[in-house]
């Protein structure tokens, strides 16, 4: 198959503006018991998640909207999605996971800075080289994640944050689909949805995964702050899924 140079005609590019999404709640300040309740909600993240409590996990995004992302897994919105995920984490499929049970280190999250903008509350909770870059909205059961992302060492160095991954996973559109694999007991688990985002050194890859079960190798330029095109794409091999 060929692969489809980036030019005038072929070049797709995404731009994610800083305070564009509708859904954070804009804030000239925050009270000492709204940042209490946002690392409350930080702790609550680590224990759902460490303790294989999908339904609970999902429970502290934002409704239809909210969503977590990382490299691995793309971006993953929705309640279906994030109960999804929390089901294919490794230690929730192994023989001897049980709901209710939590992993060493799992008993509170790191603690988050806020940032409080224009546009709505952003928090990052570090984890040594890795950290959680959040964005917060406050909703009628209390404060939720509009938006988790995971970003790692070697992404960062690559000079990825969480609206440069966004504006990756914008580039996909309409056609992006789930991808799934099977566990050690051969059930299908959700490990990725859009796009599969890697780095290699200073280039930045990624697996786009599309609704008819195919799925797309792409490599990605950067041209500014949140602002991504394609600069080559190449299709699976035939019969590729």
């Amino acid at each position: 198959m060929k692969t489809m140079k980036s030019n005038t005609r072929c070049i797709l590019m995404a731009t994610f503006l800083a305070g564009a999404p509708g859904f954070a709640q804009p804030a000239a300040n925050l009270s000492t018991d709204d940042r209490n309740a946002i690392q409350a909600l930080v702790t609550q993240y680590a224990q759902a998640l460490s303790g294989c409590r999908a339904a609970e996990f999902a429970d502290l995004f934002v409704p239809e909207t909210g969503y977590f992302a990382s490299g691995f897994r793309g971006r993953m919105a929705g309640r279906e999605r994030l109960i999804a995920l929390v089901e294919s984490e490794r230690q929730c499929v192994a023989p001897a996971a049980k709901a209710g049970t939590t992993r060493t280190g799992g008993a509170s999250g790191p603690t988050v800075a806020l940032e409080v903008t224009a546009s709505g509350v952003r928090g990052i909770a570090s984890l040594g080289t890795t950290e959680y870059q959040d964005e917060y909205a406050k909703t009628p059961q209390g404060w939720r994640f509009a938006a988790r992302t995971v970003i790692t060492g070697a992404e960062k160095a690559a000079g990825l944050d969480a609206r440069d991954m966004l504006a990756i996973q914008h580039l996909g559109g309409a056609k992006l689909g789930d991808h799934y694999e099977a566990d050690q007991n051969g059930v299908q688990r959700l490990m990725t949805s859009g796009i599969k985002i890697g780095v290699a050194g200073n280039q930045v890859t990624g697996r786009v995964y599309l609704k008819d079960g195919g799925y797309n190798d792409e490599v990605y330029e950067k041209l500014g702050p949140g602002e991504w095109r394609v600069k080559s794409s190449t299709p699976a091999p035939e019969g590729a899924r």
